[in-house]
């Protein structure tokens, strides 16, 4: 409570008793008053005399609080994003914007123009063009984000054991990259997958990880060693964490955002490969549905129907794009030197 001057017993007495009530309100309002800086109380002042500011007060972000922040503000993530939602809109749910189906074909109506219903056409075989188009997204989408985790999650792990321990096991991995760096993507494919009969998606999602799991890996491996050189990492171990502990909890959530970024431009990569190893003929097989077999099969129509060929190419030409577009935006984000 503020101390009050005190009133001497000549001025209590020359007051007579309107003074004394006086007095007796002056005491009752300051014992009533609320100390300062408490609920209800007047409003706490620094050192000056003036009020903390809300920054003070603010919490710090963290890098992926921030790199949020920053990517909702990137016009480049925002059209990707869209982008990218639509398609996975259309790859759970096609028949949304597509009816009928991709097999249903009309010789009599092979290389015609758009026409009301068809507004993309049909192709050599008189298939509705537009329907193929919508239904080919899933597959291509499908198989760019199971081949993008499984080549994040085994070069992940063989990358960062690599980089936290060292030694021998990094060694042999580094060698083993080597190798894999050495065979040829497409020619990779065509010698593996010409021996695949099978349409399913998941001999050409197996070629992908198999090939592609050496890129995340190193960039995991290179992460990990610097992170593990960290103050924050030598104070864990002293304060006697297990290899685990520092591993998962100290190590990895600092080392995963340039894995994350690689992942993300990779994934439209992958998308295209998957294009060209069934525009080969070696990827999807008909009856399956996809954007690089209706290329290949609309690539000797290209100067009598082109439409067949334009429609396809670009949707996949588009999420490609989407996707290199997000892992850039994604980059920036998470990369503290561009801050």
């Amino acid at each position: 409570m503020p101390d009050q001057p005190f009133p001497s017993e000549g001025a209590i007495a020359g007051s007579g008793a309107g003074g004394a009530m006086n007095l007796a309100a002056g005491e009752a309002a300051t014992l009533d008053r609320p100390p300062s800086g408490l609920p209800g109380g007047p409003e706490s002042t620094g050192p000056e005399g003036a009020a903390p500011s809300a920054a003070s007060a603010e919490r710090p972000r963290s890098l992926w609080s921030d790199a949020w922040r920053d990517l909702r503000r990137n016009p480049v993530f925002v059209v990707s994003a869209l982008i990218i939602l639509f398609l996975l809109f259309i790859s759970l749910w096609p028949s949304a914007i597509a009816s009928g189906s991709p097999l249903k074909c009309d010789l009599a109506k092979a290389q015609q123009g758009s026409a009301p219903g068809h507004p993309f056409g049909y192709d050599g075989q008189g298939c509705d063009v537009y329907t193929r188009t919508v239904y080919g997204a899933r597959t291509s989408v499908m198989v760019g984000v199971c081949a993008t985790l499984g080549v994040a999650v085994l070069g992940s792990v063989l990358g960062a054991l690599a980089g936290f321990f060292g030694g021998l096991w990094d060694s042999f991995l580094s060698r083993i990259t080597d190798i894999f760096f050495a065979i040829p993507v497409v020619l990779g494919g065509l010698v593996l997958l010409s021996v695949v009969t099978s349409n399913s998606v998941w001999p050409v999602i197996g070629f992908i990880v198999l090939l592609g799991w050496p890129q995340i890996s190193r960039i995991a491996r290179g992460a990990v060693i610097t992170a593990r050189q960290n103050d924050y990492v030598q104070a864990a171990r002293a304060l006697g964490a297990s290899n685990s502990r520092v591993l998962l909890r100290h190590i990895a959530p600092n080392a995963v955002a340039p894995v994350i970024v690689v992942a993300t431009i990779a994934l439209g990569t992958y998308i295209a490969l998957e294009a060209t190893l069934s525009y080969l003929g070696v990827g999807l097989k008909p009856p399956s549905v996809s954007w690089g077999i209706d290329i290949s099969a609309a690539s000797p129509y290209i100067r009598n129907a082109p439409h067949a060929l334009l429609w396809p190419s670009g949707a996949l030409a588009l999420t490609v794009l989407a996707f290199i577009m997000l892992g850039d935006a994604v980059r920036d984000a998470l990369d503290p030197k561009l801050r």
